[in-house]
């Protein structure tokens, strides 16, 4: 499999919620660095992030814009979309829909996910769940 296949079929897994489908598609040296940019290591904790995410948004689904690959990396372009109805890093639910545009490096190594970038608004998720306010740009 080329390696955009790879990285949609892990957003595949998650939209289905079959975890093991989805830990098998990790390398054992995988990493995960979030909107954080803090780098997380290992397996586990690319499932960690996953179940966290999909308990926060229990309906949640992801729907692919545009995929691209160049060598051993995908550049996959998407959005998550679902009802806020489990706890989100101490957030309680809200009920609310959000609407979450993302962007994912991913590198594949020896037909597994090696690395993974991820790159969403984090701001724009908290004033869609009605936690923060997003400022506005002043008018011209």
């Amino acid at each position: 499999m080329s390696p955009r296949e790879i990285a949609q079929g892990v957003l595949d897994a998650w939209n289905t919620r079959d975890f093991d489908r989805m830990r098998e598609m990790l390398h054992p040296e995988y990493t995960y660095t979030g909107p954080d940019g803090r780098e997380q290591r290992g397996p586990e904790a690319g499932m960690a992030m996953s179940r966290m995410w999909a308990s926060a948004f229990p309906d949640g689904r992801v729907e692919i814009l545009n995929a691209k690959e160049a060598g051993d990396t995908a550049l996959i372009e998407f959005v998550g979309r679902g009802s806020h109805g489990g706890d989100l890093m101490g957030i309680a639910p809200t009920g609310r829909p959000v609407n979450i545009p993302i962007c994912e490096v991913t590198e594949v190594r020896d037909g597994k996910v090696y690395r993974v970038r991820q790159y969403l608004d984090f701001a724009n998720v908290m004033a869609q769940l009605g936690v923060t306010t997003v400022p506005s740009a002043a008018p011209a």
